[in-house]
């Protein structure tokens, strides 16, 4: 009997438990595992369906294509969905826990990339939801083992969100300088020339001093240039504030708690801070 186990990455918490039947063991090495020859082929196989039946769902927003081939891809598009089901009621067969399988997020990704075919049939005019299918190239972090990277994902979050009191402040002057700049153009420039109000003034200074340039509205009076080209000078610089601000938290956040092993010259002491120059204990320079 198979005891209990501390949740792994290449051992999930709804693959702990009981053993299961031979056959549903194999299926579980097999669709789960990538250390045989057949959980590789396994990964391979699903891993090229996955990137297939998102072309397809591509190509069918494409209106020129969807008139000439209609038919063809949504033949094509049912084959995946019946594939991809019989892959989900599988993993439901050979894992041991298959409700905290149904739960976990790979198991609502495999849900809900099927789920939108399902719900046509059933509540016609839904089409729209076609598009949720696009989640399918979720499921290929974990075939790829991606989900092992999730500690460094979790220390940009962690930097994202001790910089987010900086960043809104940032965001806020931002807003002010819009607005502002917004306001002085529509004095400015005439109604003729696409400033018709306030809140339009706005929308292209926010495109200006984003650098984007959309060129639907252009002051037409040299004033009016002047001030364009003032926003569009000052984007340059703001464009690097936020950048500043989210890498040296992110810095801050992944060195933190981390020592350096060397020992300081003068006294012999270890355990200095990352980054640290100079010894904490009597002040000497530490070596590079």
């Amino acid at each position: 009997m198979r005891t209990q186990e501390a949740p792994t990455t290449t051992d999930p918490y709804y693959n702990d438990g009981e053993t299961l039947s031979p056959w549903r063991e194999s299926l579980n090495t097999v669709i789960f595992g990538s250390e045989t020859p057949m959980g590789k082929a396994f990964d391979v196989v699903l891993s090229i369906s996955i990137v297939l039946s998102v072309i397809v769902i591509m190509l069918d927003s494409v209106e020129a294509i969807q008139n000439r081939y209609a038919q063809a891809l949504y033949i094509i598009e049912w084959l995946f969905t019946l594939l991809f089901t019989l892959e989900y009621g599988l993993r439901l067969i050979s894992v041991r826990r298959p409700w905290l399988y149904f739960r976990s997020f790979f198991g609502l990704v495999d849900l809900i990339s099927i789920l939108p075919s399902y719900l046509i049939l059933l509540f016609p005019g839904t089409q729209a939801m076609l598009a949720i299918r696009i989640l399918r190239l979720l499921r290929v972090f974990r075939i790829l083992k991606l989900s092992a990277y999730m500690d460094e994902a979790q220390v940009m979050m962690a930097a994202l969100h001790k910089s987010s009191r900086k960043i809104m402040v940032f965001l806020y002057a931002v807003f002010m300088l819009v607005i502002v700049f917004g306001s002085l153009v529509y004095v400015v420039e005439s109604r003729e020339a696409g400033f018709t109000s306030i809140p339009r003034s706005v929308y292209w200074a926010i495109v200006t001093l984003t650098t984007v340039g959309y060129g639907d509205i252009s002051p037409q009076t040299p004033l009016g240039q002047l001030l364009a080209s003032a926003i569009m000078i000052m984007g340059y610089g703001i464009i690097a504030v936020p950048t500043g601000i989210y890498s040296a938290e992110l810095i801050r956040t992944y060195t933190a708690g981390k020592v350096r092993n060397d020992a300081c010259p003068a006294c012999g002491q270890t355990g200095h801070d990352f980054d640290a120059d100079y010894c904490k204990h009597c002040g000497h320079a530490l070596e590079d």
